[in-house]
Formats: structure tokens, C-alpha cells, sequence
């Protein structure tokens, strides 16, 4: 395994246990879950590059599109949430249960 791909993994790593251990904001939160979509998408742009596949390569445009579709409802939400109970704190996400 080259240095690159074990950077990569570290930072998905990294971000994993951000977002496990860190989860007091909804906005860590989504930073986490951005960085570990950004891990993914480099991780397999490189193994793209590195195996010289053509079959595969949309494959990093499809994760950026739903790393795109996922901040923007995150985001959303954030809005949503911060504006109906006063702040962002996961705690709080509970009420909004049925």
C-alpha cells in the first residue's frame, strides 16, 4: 500500500472518529461527514488513476454529485433546526421524533 493511499485512509479514519466521537454540533458533524466524502473521492479518483480503468470513470463524478446532494440537505436542515429550536445541538435532535 503506497503513502497516498494511507493518507487517505487516515483522513477517513480521522473523520469517522470525529464524527463518532465529536457529535455535540450538527455542523461537526456535517464537516465530518464532508471530509469522509472527500477521503472516498480521492481515494477513488487514485485507484482510478492508478489501474488505468475506463469503465470506472465517472465513478468520482457520481460521489461528488451525492457528496453535493447530502451537504445541501444537511445544510438545510442546520437551517431548519437552528431556526425552530435556538441552536444546533444534536441533543436536540431528538424532538424532532413522531
Amino acid at each position: 500500500m503506497s503513502l497516498t493511499n494511507v493518507n487517505i485512509l487516515l483522513a477517513f479514519t480521522t473523520s469517522l472518529l470525529g464524527l463518532l466521537l465529536y457529535r455535540s454540533h450538527l455542523m461537526s458533524s456535517l464537516l465530518c461527514l464532508e471530509g469522509m466524502m472527500l477521503s472516498l473521492f480521492v481515494l477513488i479518483t487514485v485507484t482510478i488513476l492508478t489501474t488505468h480503468s475506463t469503465m470506472a470513470n465517472m465513478m468520482p463524478i457520481i460521489m461528488l454529485v451525492f457528496a453535493a446532494c447530502e451537504a445541501a440537505l444537511g445544510l438545510s436542515l442546520l437551517v431548519a433546526v437552528s431556526n425552530t429550536y435556538g441552536t444546533d445541538y444534536v441533543q436536540n435532535l431528538n424532538l424532532l421524533q413522531c
